[in-house]
């Protein structure tokens, strides 16, 4: 059987990219010398560390970065300190020639920040001047070391107004606003990105937090010299909020531009709940810190496979369909209820869900001592699944809808019984 050819391809912002994948703006994206390992193992392009104008001096802290562990998982999410390029500009900007020149068929995106109104205007076209194909607006950096920039910028709408209207007026490439998930709401400063000539919006950055505190001397990590701080926090572990305001913004009609997300992609199934949730192009750090440039590899085996199994051809084809089926809660059909379903011939005994059912849901376990195996009460059953979450046999629980009005029926016969006590007492 003849395999159908997969086209992970994609148009973003009129910039033919070979796959979504792309380095984020960060550690791994720092140098041409490591772009180009990263162009060699196949990601299709890079949005290059932030560069800003050499007139402020930045100086990383020592140490800028803390593993955040959970138990036996390691690096489920990371805690950085990390500036914005200490490079000076004229460096950058000759990796920008030399990789346009070595890799004419990936795409540079110059992440940049200004200090002030002219400088973003200055680095957008010497950006250009010397490469770029497309610019990333960093409004989002949450812990910059200089005052007034980053996701502060991010937090004023007219700011982000203001410069994104300066930097249009300077270039002709395409630019994107990277958005601060530090906020409440994104799609409003995205509206006033919009406003101010944004082609497309990048997010999130990386998440306000604190992962760790030592229990020895009581401070957060990284520790420099003494001194915590609430900085930004990356990896697996803020995937859900990734995912969570990629939705929002491609949900929003008013809104309308494409997507780059980024936040917690390590495997192909991260990339593609993205990609269904309404991302073109994906961008990645934490995973590569944790495994190296080669997860693009996995990344493009795993992604082409579905495609290939769901004969689906085009990546681009994947792009937000997710979308129509993601409601308000109020959207949900409460007459379709259900309860947790067991195949007690493949259970181990552990006992593990009437531990969770008991303490933590509708306490409809009992067990059966002689067999070791647990039955379930449907009728107090609150298909929550807990017991599901915690079993180590994959797919023993399951989830079985009743028939329609089931638990509609229990509480009504429940709220009569509970009317008539209280009539019982009111008589007394």
């Amino acid at each position: 059987m003849t395999r159908k050819k997969i086209d992970l391809s994609v148009d973003f912002c009129g910039v033919k990219f070979n796959n979504p994948f792309l380095l984020s703006s960060s550690p791994v994206s720092n140098s041409a010398e490591m772009v180009a390992n990263a162009f060699e193992a196949g990601w299709s392009g890079v949005a290059f560390k932030t560069l800003n104008s050499d007139r402020v001096r930045i100086v990383h802290p020592s140490p800028r970065m803390n593993p955040y562990h959970y138990g036996s998982k390691r690096l489920v999410g990371l805690q950085n300190v990390e500036q914005i390029s200490d490079r000076p500009l004229k460096d950058n900007l000759l990796d920008f020639l030399y990789l346009k020149k070595n890799y004419p068929d990936r795409v540079i995106i110059s992440s940049i920040m200004g200090f002030s109104n002219e400088e973003w205007a200055y680095l957008a076209k010497a950006s250009e001047d010397n490469g770029a194909d497309m610019l990333e607006l960093n409004f989002s950096c949450p812990h910059m070391t200089v005052e007034g920039s980053g996701h502060k910028v991010g937090q004023a709408n007219h700011l982000i107004e203001k410069f994104t209207e300066t930097v249009k007026r300077a270039v002709s490439i395409p630019v994107l606003a990277k958005m601060t998930p530090n906020i409440t709401d994104m799609t409003e400063p995205a509206l006033y990105a919009k406003q101010g000539g944004a082609d497309g919006i990048a997010a999130i950055n990386t998440v306000r937090g604190i992962s760790q505190i030592g229990l020895d001397d009581w401070t957060a990590r990284p520790k420099v010299a003494g001194i915590g701080a609430i900085s930004g926090t990356s990896g697996p572990a803020v995937k859900p909020i990734g995912l969570r305001f990629i939705a929002d913004l491609a949900k929003c009609e008013q809104l309308g531009l494409p997507l780059s997300g980024q936040g917690g992609i390590e495997t192909w199934i991260d990339a593609l709940e993205y990609l269904l949730l309404g991302s073109t192009t994906l961008q990645v750090t934490t995973g590569i810190i944790h495994y190296g440039y080669r997860i693009v590899e996995d990344l493009i085996e795993g992604l082409s496979d579905y495609m290939a199994e769901r004969n689906i051809e085009r990546v681009a084809d994947l792009v937000g369909k997710a979308l129509p089926t993601l409601q308000e809660t109020d959207k949900f059909d409460l007459d379709r209820q259900g309860t947790a379903h067991y195949d007690v011939e493949r259970c181990v005994g552990c006992g593990q869900c009437l531990v969770v059912c008991n303490d933590s849901a509708g306490q409809a376990l009992e067990w059966d001592a002689e067999k070791r195996r647990p039955r379930l009460i449907e009728d107090k059953c609150l298909s929550c699944m807990v017991c599901s979450f915690v079993c180590p046999v994959t797919d023993l629980i399951t989830y079985k809808e009743q028939p329609k009005n089931w638990q509609r029926q229990e509480t009504e016969v429940m709220g009569k019984d509970l009317e008539g006590q209280l009539k019982l007492e009111v008589c007394k």
